[in-house]
């Protein structure tokens, strides 16, 4: 099964096999739906929305776990569930990076970008996040204190997806300069040229083996 967000402000979820919607659209948000991530147990679904909540849903049942996150952000461009499921981050148009519990408190405010932040992810001990941004720079952050520990140059506009190798030894991010670049994590260099598409890029993925890079634009 699939949930996809719109821009009506509902979720659907998705029988993939018939391509056909499963039961009634998920009501709640006030705008546009930005993103989604799955509980690592699969036992909810997070959405960020233009109206600047986060709203958490039971996937069996289309409703509401918990009241709407009020973030102060805006928009909210990406939503990350931690590996272990114990907490999830949210990031931006106001630039920074919060980090929720599961009983949805605040636990931290991770702040350094310039500029709007696209997209997030976490490494697999939930130890570091990793973030991208409207400022052209990755960063690398710890989650238990939001402390700055490295910053990618490389990107000449806003860099819209990043996302780890299974083996948490490459990162690989693609921007509006219409590139997908390759990160070597010891030495924070980049990996061989940018990869170039004709347009700007909105998406990256890689598949558990490894083997493959999708990006989209």
């Amino acid at each position: 099964k699939v949930v996809s967000g719109s821009v009506d402000g509902r979720l659907r979820l998705w029988n993939v096999k018939e391509g056909s919607v499963v039961g009634d659209p998920w009501e709640g948000h006030g705008a546009s739906v930005r993103c989604l991530d799955w509980s690592p147990d699969t036992r909810e679904i997070a959405s960020g929305s233009e109206d600047g909540t986060i709203r958490r849903w039971n996937p069996n049942t289309g409703r509401q776990i918990a009241p709407p996150i009020e973030t102060s952000q805006d928009w909210v461009n990406d939503v990350k569930y931690s590996p272990q499921g114990d907490k999830f981050a949210s990031c931006g148009y106001d630039g920074v990076i919060r980090v929720w519990s599961k009983d949805d408190k605040l636990l931290i405010e991770i702040k350094g970008h310039d500029d709007v932040v696209h997209s997030l992810c976490w490494s697999k001990d939930g130890a570091y996040i990793f973030s991208g941004s409207g400022d052209m720079t990755i960063r690398k952050w710890q989650s238990i204190d939001g402390k700055e520990l490295v910053v990618l140059h490389g990107h000449t506009n806003p860099v819209r997806s990043a996302c780890l190798s299974p083996d948490e030894r490459h990162l690989v991010s693609s921007s509006e300069d219409c590139s997908v670049r390759i990160w070597d994590l010891k030495t924070n260099q980049q990996v061989g040229d940018p990869l170039l598409h004709d347009d700007e890029l909105l998406a990256i993925a890689i598949p558990s083996d490894g083997r493959y890079i999708a990006s989209a634009g």
